[in-house]
């Protein structure tokens, strides 16, 4: 049996106020909102899962990594969500080529002060 890491199987990303950042993870971003139990609340993404929560300890009660969202449609993603509210740091602009690909990123903030970014590869 091989001990490598395969995958990121959950990620927990902190919240001030859960109902408001489960709002916006759903109805924003557009994440599948799985369940939700005793102020947690499980998305899908990909394979990945997000977990939205209230920090268990005030030395987690801070904003997280930065999460980067692939999307195919960068420019297209952007807009449903600026309609939906979401506020952005940035256009979408290229941050660096590997070979022939660019990669394309933007930023923005959840409701809960953390900063994350879409991003594509073209």
């Amino acid at each position: 049996m091989t001990q490598n890491i395969t995958s990121i199987g959950q990620i927990a990303v902190i919240a001030k106020n859960t109902a408001r950042a489960v709002t916006f993870y759903k109805d924003v971003l557009g994440l599948p909102l799985l369940f939700e139990t005793n102020g947690l609340a499980f998305f899908q993404c990909g394979e990945t899962r997000l977990l939205v929560s209230k920090a268990e300890t005030e030395e987690f009660d801070h904003p997280g990594s930065v999460l980067y969202f692939k999307v195919e449609d960068l420019e297209g993603k952007v807009a449903v969500m600026k309609d939906r509210g979401a506020e952005f740091l940035d256009e979408p602009h290229v941050v660096g080529q590997m070979g022939e690909t660019e990669i394309w990123m933007t930023f923005f903030k959840d409701t809960e002060g953390n900063t994350l970014s879409l991003m594509t590869e073209r």
